[in-house]
């Protein structure tokens, strides 16, 4: 039998300074055996502390008691365990909605300098390059699971992708372990069962090393994606330049830069930057993009995207997402200006110095405002902001301080956020850009 132990420690040596191991326990083969050899582990290794968390869906009625069976797993082996119970949301792929239920749970659990193991082997591996290949995934898709990568606030872990299925099973009966067998894994209608149980059988027979080279073409395919994210990185830190808006705390690029690119280069750093930020289309999909990229210089395109959108403006492209996509309600009266005013939905608003007295009220533009300038007398509201540039997502949601039925001030706007003379200003903190 492999030193299955030894070569779990290999692949952890990168995280062995972590405060905290959470291991993802479904209670199924895979799990059980990460939890029985991290647990093993820890008596002669010094290890971080270990805690394993189990996510009950509540899809099937046999789950109920999968709960049950991780505590009493874990008390065992002296494991401290958290059950989360999820919310699956309802969608065209029960797969993909569980799982995003399952790993919106790890993100919320896992903390700074702490990482998520989970067991997905190589067996996984391969099937999930099948998979996606079926559904025409490009290279980023092809490269398989990775790895490590960011988790929460801290950091997600595979230790097992390059062992089998067969050699867990192995560690297993060795061990006399228990497990939970999922009775949805038998059900064929499931895109990887149907792959696990009708596929694959196939292929290992006419090819027995099949896994292994599926597995080891998404390692190349890994690398060809790393080549791929060091040329995106190149890319956008040439488009990444300052704004005069970079104060509203939206994410953007400059344009031109990512304009001049051939279009291929153009897609891997605009999905590079996006991301982070949402879910990206297919290739087929693109399209919103070429759009944004080439609408006229008074139009205001934008591109909706899963998570957000992206809009034009000013020669840079913006995301937008969280409250940047609604339309705030108008304040209203600011009772004391002495304290900070809290804009429904729309960050935060203070008063500097001393401004004359009389009530004040906060509301947005709805067009046609007029403001007196002490050098070029009334100024329709529209033309200034023009002038300065102001992005047009940005325009609707720029508090006005008002004294009655005169315009006082343009929080944040030089020349128009109050008053040099009598030294009192308007401040304004944008809601954050991005939806979390």
């Amino acid at each position: 039998m492999i030193d299955l132990p030894g070569r779990l420690l290999r692949n952890l040596a990168p995280c062995r300074c972590a405060v905290t191991w959470r291991i993802a326990f479904s209670g199924g083969l895979d799990s059980t055996v990460l939890l029985h050899l991290l647990a093993h582990l820890a008596k002669s290794q010094s290890l971080p502390a270990l805690s394993a968390i189990h996510v009950h869906h509540g899809l099937q009625a046999a789950a109920d008691a999968w709960p049950d069976h991780c505590r009493s797993v874990c008390d065992a082996l002296g494991v401290p365990l958290q059950v989360v119970r999820v919310q699956v949301q309802p969608g065209a792929s029960l797969e993909r909605a569980a799982r995003d239920a399952r790993y919106g749970a790890f993100i919320e659990v896992t903390q700074a300098n702490e990482v998520l193991l989970t067991a997905q082997h190589r067996d996984d591996q391969a099937e999930t390059l099948l998979f996606r290949l079926l559904r025409g995934a490009g290279v980023r898709g092809l490269s398989g699971m990775p790895r490590q990568r960011p988790l929460g606030k801290g950091h997600l872990l595979r230790p097992l992708l390059d062992v089998t299925r067969a050699e867990l099973e192995a560690y297993a009966d060795e061990y006399r372990l228990n497990w939970i067998e999922d009775p949805s894994n038998q059900d064929r209608q499931f895109s990887r069962n149907y792959l696990r149980h009708q596929v694959f059988p196939v292929l290992t027979e006419r090819w027995p090393q099949a896994v292994a080279t599926m597995a080891r073409s998404a390692a190349h395919l890994g690398e060809a994606q790393a080549l791929l994210d060091d040329l995106a990185q190149i890319d956008l830190a040439r488009a990444s330049t300052d704004s005069e808006f970079d104060w509203l705390g939206v994410p953007s690029l400059e344009l031109a830069p990512l304009a001049t690119l051939s279009a291929a280069r153009q897609r891997n750093a605009v999905s590079h930057w996006l991301g982070a930020l949402t879910r990206l289309p297919d290739s087929d999909h693109w399209s919103g993009w070429e759009d944004l990229r080439d609408a006229t210089g008074d139009a205001r395109p934008l591109w909706r995207l899963t998570d957000g959108e992206l809009h034009r403006a000013g020669g840079r492209i913006w995301w937008l997402s969280g409250d940047w996509l609604g339309t705030p309600p108008a304040p209203g009266t600011w009772s004391d200006p002495s304290l900070p005013l809290a804009l429904p939905c729309n960050g935060e608003l203070t008063l500097t110095g001393q401004i004359c007295d009389g009530p004040l009220q906060i509301r947005y533009r709805e067009g046609g405002e007029i403001m007196h300038l002490p050098d070029r007398g009334h100024r329709n509201l529209k033309r200034l902001l023009n002038e300065r540039g102001v992005p047009n997502f940005a325009r609707g949601r720029l508090p006005l301080l008002y004294q009655g039925e005169q315009l006082l001030a343009v929080a944040n706007l030089r020349g128009l956020s109050g008053s040099a003379n009598d030294g009192w200003f308007l401040h304004w903190q944008p809601p954050p850009a991005i939806k979390v």
